[in-house]
């Protein structure tokens, strides 16, 4: 089992000095990897807290550490410009050292959709179209003509580290995105499920999969999951009883005594141990 950590981007995180010395007892506690999330504007008087850009908090993150890996879940892909977005990712894949990992969803709040010109009607085709632009670039095609996207006679340079991509995980619960992940992901991200959730969840995934053409080169469907809570011990091996690769902990909700001492624990009592 590998153990990410979820919320460096926002909340008391925003303040670097914060997040950067949280980042790096996280390293040092033994996770795998750190986590943020994409929302550009959310909906006026809901209490969102504050938070960083992703890209932008994924650079500072890969500037203050040195081996843990990046995620960016869920990137709402509808709502970026794939070729920018595929520089931007490339970019941050160069300068952490092929550290990145990049999570996608076709997204859900409506009006931050709208505000970035995308309809809800819309973002699952955009979403699949995003993310063969970045691959097009990814592998050097200097040409892509699509529905919402068309470029011709450029290309992107450096490469990403990761070849031929960072890590593609798939995000989201309805049947489109267990489509998306079988046929499109190295891996699949659920979030807020457990145990029991999680086993149904990977039950409707295996049956996808069996209706579904995977290429081979993806290779078996990494599993992570963040809990609603974050898990003892007991639970984490509930977990991978189930099928799940990756356990992602959110910090929502835990001040920052609370916040430190969970990164603690976590390195001491569960890292290395399943």
């Amino acid at each position: 089992m590998k153990f990410g950590l979820y919320g460096l981007h926002r909340d008391r995180n925003v303040d670097p000095t914060v997040l950067a010395r949280r980042a790096r007892l996280a390293e040092e506690a033994g996770f795998e990897s750190l986590w943020v999330g994409d929302h550009i504007a959310l909906p006026a008087g809901e209490g969102n807290p504050p938070r960083l850009e992703a890209m932008v908090a994924l650079t500072y993150l890969a500037a203050v550490t040195s081996r843990v890996r990046l995620g960016v879940g869920l990137i709402v892909l509808p709502q970026r410009q794939p070729v920018l977005l595929a520089k931007q990712l490339t970019s941050l894949d160069v300068v952490s050292g092929g550290r990145l990992t990049v999570a996608v969803g076709a997204g859900y709040v409506e009006p931050e959709l709208n505000a970035m010109g995308v309809t809800l009607a819309e973002r699952g085709a955009r979403t699949d179209e995003y993310l063969a632009v970045m691959r097009a670039l990814w592998a050097a095609a200097p040409s892509f003509d699509g529905r919402f996207v068309s470029y011709s006679g450029v290309v992107q340079h450096p490469s990403p580290v990761q070849r031929p991509h960072p890590p593609i995980v798939v995000g989201g619960h309805s049947a489109a995105a267990y489509r998306r992940a079988v046929r499109q992901g190295s891996g699949w991200y659920g979030w807020g499920l457990d145990p029991d959730e999680t086993a149904q969840t990977l039950t409707v995934l295996a049956e996808t999969a069996r209706r579904e053409q995977r290429p081979a080169d993806l290779g078996e469907l990494e599993i992570t999951i963040t809990p609603p809570v974050p898990p003892d011990l007991d639970t984490v091996r509930r977990y991978a009883d189930a099928g799940v690769d990756r356990l992602i902990i959110e910090l929502e909700g835990l001040d920052d005594a609370e916040v430190e001492g969970l990164i603690a624990a976590v390195g001491e009592n569960l890292t290395g141990r399943i």
